[in-house]
């Protein structure tokens, strides 16, 4: 077999000098590569004898082994000085200003979610969750809306068409009403929360889009009845608009969750383009606006969420934060909260430090 010994100090000689990855790659090719001369030598041994080869393959894979490692330790070597200048001439000026302004902002319904969860908090509420995609006993047959109620209709309502056989009807949630079954199956009663989320129904126009923003309020206790509500839902608007002179108006209605059902009224008046909360609505200059609905939780729901219709009762109600966001904070269209617009996100968005706390005052500047 031919001396590897002076090829390979060469090749080591030169794996020291080379002064770059490139140059480093171009020795790894000439020793170690398919047509290297480590390569090659090790293709001879097919062609030796048996007692040749046992002498031979391992003085060629000795060769091989300690070229390889020689590569890596230059390879590391390279690789630490190249660091090192790049950290070197890369360097940030921590003494520079800061932006003149944000780069970010939060958006106005996450900072209503927030005032809301404050104000709710300090009445003694919980913040309850749960899933966006519901099973049809739960989004209706327990709120007792039956199988001909048109919310139902496939025009309303958002439908998976593949759910499992055993699953029943799935859907994209209408409301946030079923997060209140789900709490009273788990947590019994008493129980006082909120619950707020996303929501979808099949419609679009300017106050209106396929997914939307609500909370729903539920408090099951014993003794409860429609002056709580009232109180309740004053005491919540007097503090979300940062105002005394709200004044509501209880409509009867009709929902097949609550009986008696209540539609929800505030008073307001017109200021240039925008509508002011505040005032008596059978004032002069002033009208009442609808914001949601309500009423007292139907015995069925109770009963379906494993609540004594007997010894409990309880009150509901929801409304639209998207459509408060609007109210409170002068916008007109609702697509724009969706539009993903930096230029409204930038007049309408909220600084991260803008945390709602009741002592501060819920309504940030925007």
């Amino acid at each position: 077999m031919t001396d590897l010994t002076p090829q390979k100090d060469a090749a080591l000689a030169a794996i020291a000098d080379a002064a770059s990855l490139e140059a480093l790659d171009e020795q790894r090719v000439a020793a170690l590569g398919k047509k290297g001369w480590v390569s090659l030598a090790l293709k001879t041994l097919g062609g030796m004898s048996p007692d040749e080869r046992q002498v031979a393959a391992p003085a060629i894979q000795a060769v091989r082994a300690e070229i390889a490692d020689a590569i890596d330790a230059k390879k590391a070597a390279l690789e630490a000085a190249e660091l090192e200048a790049q950290l070197a001439s890369e360097t940030l000026d921590l003494t520079l200003p800061a932006p003149a302004t944000p780069q970010g902002s939060v958006h106005p319904v996450s900072q209503v979610m927030d005032e809301l969860a404050e104000i709710f908090a300090d009445l003694g509420f919980s913040v309850a969750t749960g899933p966006e995609i519901e099973d049809d006993w739960h989004n209706f047959t327990a709120l007792n809306m039956d199988e001909s109620h048109p919310a139902r209709a496939m025009h309303d309502t958002f439908y998976f068409p593949d759910a499992a056989p055993d699953s029943g009807k799935m859907l994209l949630r209408t409301h946030t009403s079923p997060v209140q079954i789900r709490s009273m199956k788990e947590q019994g009663a008493p129980i006082r929360l909120i619950a707020p989320g996303r929501v979808y129904r099949s419609d679009s126009d300017a106050t209106h889009t396929p997914m939307f923003h609500q909370v729903e309020g539920l408090v099951v206790d014993r003794d409860i009845h429609l002056g709580h509500l009232k109180w309740t839902l004053e005491t919540f608007f007097k503090a979300f608009f940062e105002r005394e002179d709200i004044t509501l108006r209880l409509r009867p209605s009709y929902f097949p969750f609550t009986e008696p059902s209540v539609e929800v009224d505030v008073g307001y008046s017109n200021e240039g383009n925008r509508r002011v909360v505040g005032g008596h609505g059978d004032a002069e200059g002033h009208d009442w606006m609808e914001l949601g609905g309500s009423g007292m939780v139907n015995r069925r729901v109770l009963e379906m969420a494993g609540v004594d219709p007997d010894e409990y009762q309880g009150f509901a109600f929801g409304l639209g934060i998207d459509r408060i966001a609007m109210l409170k904070y002068g916008m007109n269209d609702l697509r724009a909260f969706f539009d993903g617009d930096p230029r409204w996100l930038s007049h309408y968005g909220f600084a991260a430090v803008d945390q709602p706390t009741l002592s501060a005052g819920v309504g940030a500047a925007s």
